[in-house]
């Protein structure tokens, strides 16, 4: 029987759908891509044939560290050894909520969750708690639940998509408008800070002084950018402190934990809803999460991506003026960048050809370097997606 029966969809992550990765097989595409790999460590997976790949998926961005980094390994089995859970919260819980304040100075109290979607919907709950509305605008992915899906998504209810309409990223008059419009009835702006492309401080400015003007509440959604492109991400980054800020993914360097932080006013509305979770305590990846904090501060994490990454960077402009025909363009930041192709079967055929020559490479947003990653790495890497492309053009 199927695993696409046993497992609807193939896998419960579904941007790991080997259809996500690397598209659907037509003719020409080349050979099966890995569905599945059996082993990881630092950049490089091995899937169930033994073959070895270097890998920039990097679990959706969830490892910036590297696979398997052994101070994050070490924590991990001290945890397990110690029971993983218990009937009361461990200390650890406390170390890491002081760990990142210490780190994120607009963090005066955090709240630990498992899931980036659940730690977003916590602080879209909180801004409701603490203003009194309902509206929502966001920009970005937030995840799955309810609250942000707009149209085209089973299974929510009318009067639920009502509350939630699209900011444009990047766009500060409209942006502006849109937050003058909702007005007292507008209770959150939550938004990713880099969506494809790195955010205009005039943007940020615009979110951050309207939504005071309008009393709403300002959420980062750092899923993906924080530990990575600072220890603060992009709101440290770019000098901009929202009221609530949303950590998840390379927070644990792969272990399941998000959070959300902030002000401790609005933190303090957990006293006024419901907000938990059996697991969000338990004390593996908490553990993981503060060992993965001290390797980010104490080697300069954020320094090495962006160092390594720019590598990257520069090298896809280049391979975009080489093959301006198959190449439309480059997105992302240095940290987690990505091609824009000519056309989905220049797409599939990058993507197959890369994995057929042991690159893991996506065809659509994000490739993220990690700790891991050095520069001979991505120099080679460069190669085969010089390489591919050439053989891409040639059969498309």
């Amino acid at each position: 029987m199927s695993s696409d029966w046993r497992v609807p969809g193939f896998t419960s992550t579904a941007s790991l759908r080997p259809e996500a990765l690397f598209g659907p097989a037509e003719p020409g595409t080349g050979g099966p891509p890995p569905e599945r790999v059996t082993r990881a460590a630092g950049c490089r997976v091995w899937d169930e044939a033994g073959r070895e790949y270097v890998d920039y998926v990097m679990a959706l961005g969830a490892v910036a560290l590297g696979y398997g980094h052994p101070a994050v390994n070490r924590a991990a089995e001290q945890a397990i050894a110690a029971g993983v859970v218990g009937p009361l919260p461990p200390p650890v819980e406390e170390e890491l909520a002081e760990a990142l304040s210490r780190h994120i100075p607009w963090i005066e109290a955090v709240r630990f969750f498992k899931t980036g979607a659940e730690a977003v919907a916590a602080a879209v709950r909180l801004a409701r708690v603490a203003t009194g509305r309902e509206l929502v605008l966001g920009c970005g992915y937030h995840g799955w639940l309810d609250w942000c899906q707009g149209g085209g998504v089973g299974g929510v209810p009318a009067a639920t998509r009502a509350l939630y309409a699209e900011l444009p990223f990047n766009d500060a008059e409209r942006s502006r408008q849109q937050i003058r419009e909702a007005g007292d009835g507008l209770a959150v702006v939550v938004v990713e800070p880099v969506v494809v492309e790195e955010p205009r401080r005039e943007w940020l400015a615009v979110l951050r002084e309207e939504t005071a003007r309008v009393g709403a509440v300002l959420v980062f959604d750092e899923i993906k950018t924080a530990f990575r492109l600072a220890v603060g991400g992009a709101g440290e980054r770019y000098g901009v402190q929202p009221d609530l800020v949303v950590l998840g993914k390379a927070l644990a360097n792969g272990f399941p934990l998000a959070a959300v932080g902030g002000r401790q006013d609005l933190m303090a509305g957990v006293a006024r809803t419901w907000i938990s979770s059996t697991l969000a305590t338990e004390g593996v990846a908490l553990a993981a999460a503060r060992a993965t904090l001290a390797v980010v501060v104490s080697e300069a994490v954020p320094a090495h991506l962006h160092r390594v990454g720019t590598r990257l960077l520069h090298g896809l402009h280049r391979l975009q003026r080489e093959h301006a025909a198959a190449v439309a363009g480059v997105g992302g930041v240095a940290e987690m960048c990505f091609l824009h192709y000519a056309s989905d079967g220049v797409s599939r055929a990058v993507a197959r050809g890369c994995a057929a020559r042991g690159v893991l490479f996506k065809r659509t947003a994000y490739n993220f370097v990690s700790l891991a990653h050095d520069e001979a790495t991505v120099d080679r890497t460069l190669d085969v997606l010089d390489d591919v492309l050439r053989s891409a053009a040639h059969q498309l």
